[in-house]
């Protein structure tokens, strides 16, 4: 016999479907445990593949694969199967039972609390029966009688005997008190612990059924494939440069993360691209706009790092593992232990991304460089969904299924081999380059706790030209940055980079690279080995009237020393106001041969420096306005 490859996708169905007349026998029902065997984690979710070998008895039976996740998109649910049999329907649903099983851990905790609080009774009636003899000996503790003395050998006597007993009592009630204490603080530590895994949210777990059909008893291997949520990845990259006349070297890492309920383990793992506190990003000039209800531009808004902390809004705990992205990229990082994040942001700023498993996601501008979120439960059930679906082949249908369509068919003896797929589910466009896949060679386990799993994916050596920029009047550092073509033969994706300058940590920066051209800028952080001043100089600095008009003369020296052992090649940005009223004038006097853009004003010099050299630079500019209107000049 020929055999066949058949594929099953999903479609929606009437959870009313009857699937077979009422006249016919229940089909038998297999549970079936899989393995998974590959996945692939886009930037959000994962697609998981399964496999399985299932011996299929003869005539209609339902196959369960069970102990999936609950997270499935059941629109993405593919099943492939090889063999002799005929694929009916493919129904996804979720086990609430399984919530009711308790878990092992559980189970052991349960155990010890009733072992430790046994312990503890027992303890406590044995300080019971000391008590008792200690009432007793107090009681019976008179020597003679009432009209009769006691001579002195008696009552010294009677007296060690009544001390050696009470002594005795009283330390074995210190002892048994400690056993009760250390059996107390021993339950405290389980009761607590079994309060966690009450707290803990749980979820029903996910099962496929997959109705088919044969004539003989088979062996068939079947495939399944599904998206789930809770998933995903964020590059990150470590960028080392040993001095300026060295290659920069990259390092590309993956940092995966996944709270599906189901543990990865020893898988084929596959990353597609579709889908410290300081920033050590360079901060251009803002355009220096002049008129008499403005004033110069301000730089203290710009947010160029976002932190803050994750919390569930009704109790208040940290939520260890939420994620936290820049909507439209694929910047993100995880919450800690104490909910706590923190995150760089691209210029211009963006929307963030909260979302953890069990809880609604949220969306908030970024506003301000700390950001608390509060996330809400997720009250929704997880209803069931069933589906079906098309693509039999191998035989006729069957029976009857409502909803079911059979589109192309054929007879066994048409095609040795056939596979059918269809992709439902669309993908949304998150990284702005190409989508590329990186397939990591070791097979790997990931379990299902929201941790991250870092993972070195390449490292590059990348011919750097190296160029230093600063802008003295917002900060008098110099920021070194590598500037590299043909970047796009790497697969980068924006995300964070740690820096390391001359062996030394320097921070974080951002590696943006939806928005470069043909060559890639990477900014390296400050380089204390450029000494960078600007001063006004006050005796070109006047005021003065002229007719209508008053005049006014601003003048500043700026300083550039390069106390570095090799050449550097340096970009400095100042500027002078623009007007934007005729009876505003601005003169440029002095700009030490600078480039001027006419629309902002900003200016722009480009020169090299030898080692322990240094260049001054004049800048002086003159405001002419009406002397009977007020102007905020800097």
């Amino acid at each position: 016999m020929k055999k066949l490859w058949i594929f099953l996708s999903v479609l929606t169905l009437n959870v009313s479907a009857q699937m077979a007349p009422e006249t016919e026998a229940k089909p038998a029902e297999l549970e079936i445990k899989s393995d998974i065997s590959e996945v692939t984690v886009y930037l959000s979710g994962a697609q998981i593949t399964r496999s399985k070998m299932v011996d299929v008895p003869a005539g209609r039976s339902v196959l369960k694969f069970v102990n999936l996740s609950p997270f499935i998109d059941a629109k993405s649910l593919s099943v492939y199967a090889r063999g002799e049999l005929t694929l009916l329907s493919v129904n996804h649903q979720h086990n609430f039972l399984s919530l009711q099983i308790p878990s092992k851990e559980r189970e052991e905790l349960t155990k010890i609390k009733k072992e430790l609080e046994k312990k503890i009774q027992t303890e406590k009636a044995y300080l019971e029966v000391l008590n008792e003899e200690l009432t007793f000996l107090k009681a019976n503790s008179t020597v003679g009688g009432a009209n009769t003395g006691t001579n002195l050998t008696s009552l010294k006597e009677a007296n060690l005997y009544f001390s050696e007993k009470i002594t005795a009592i009283k330390l074995k009630q210190i002892d048994r008190q400690a056993t009760v204490e250390k059996l107390s603080e021993e339950l405290a530590k389980v009761q607590n612990q079994l309060a966690t895994l009450e707290n803990k949210k749980e979820f029903p777990s996910g099962e496929i059924l997959v109705t088919v059909d044969t004539k003989s008893p088979v062996k068939v291997p079947f495939e399944i494939k599904y998206i789930v949520s809770n998933a995903g990845w964020s590059p990150s990259y470590d960028i080392k440069v040993k001095n300026i006349s060295q290659p920069a070297g990259l390092t590309y890492k993956a940092n995966v993360r996944q709270s599906t309920q189901e543990d990865w383990k020893n898988v084929k793992l596959r990353l597609s691209s579709s889908d410290p506190n300081t920033s050590n990003t360079y901060r251009e000039l803002k355009p220096y706009f002049l008129n008499y209800h403005t004033v110069p531009p301000s730089y203290g808004d710009l947010i160029g790092r976002v932190s803050g902390r994750i919390l569930d809004a009704q109790t208040g705990e940290p939520l260890i593992g939420a994620t936290v992205m820049v909507k439209g990229s694929s910047i993100g990082t995880v919450a800690d232990a104490n909910g706590a994040y923190s995150l760089s942001i691209p210029a211009g700023g963006g929307i963030l991304q909260i979302s953890f498993i069990g809880y609604r996601q949220m969306e908030s501008p970024i506003t301000r460089p700390q950001m608390d979120f509060r996330l809400e439960e997720d009250s929704r059930t997880l209803d069931e969904v069933v589906v079906t679906g098309y693509g039999v082949t191998g035989g006729a249908l069957q029976g009857k299924v409502a909803g079911l369509r059979i589109r192309g068919a054929r007879a066994a003896a048409e095609k040795e081999e056939m596979a059918l797929a269809v992709n439902l589910v669309e993908t949304e466009q998150v990284s702005r380059q190409t989508s590329v896949e990186f397939e990591i060679q070791t097979p790997y386990t990931l379990l299902s706790d929201g941790k991250n799993l870092t993972i070195n994916i390449d490292s590059y050596s990348l011919p750097a030209e190296y160029q230093y920029f600063c802008a003295p009047k917002i900060d008098k550092n110099a920021y070194l940055t590598a500037r590299i073509v043909d970047w796009e033969k790497y697969n980068l994706l924006e995300g964070e980079a740690s820096v390391y300058f001359e062996d030394t940590y320097t921070g974080k920066t951002l590696l943006d690279v939806r928005y470069m051209s043909d060559t890639l800028n990477i900014s390296l952080g400050k380089d204390k080995g450029i000494s960078i001043e600007r001063e006004i100089q006050k005796q070109f600095t006047t005021k003065k009237f002229l007719g209508s008009k008053k005049e006014e003369t601003r003048s500043w020296l700026l300083s550039i020393k390069n106390n570095k052992q090799q050449e550097i090649k340096i970009s400095v940005f100042d500027q002078i106001p623009v007007s934007t009223l005729e009876e505003i004038e601005v003169k440029a006097d002095n700009i030490s041969n600078g480039k001027t853009d006419p629309e902002t004003g900003i200016i722009e010099w480009n020169f090299q420096l030898r080692p322990t050299e240094k260049k001054e630079l004049n800048l002086m500019y003159t405001v002419r306005y009406p002397k009977n209107r007020t102007l905020t000049i800097e």
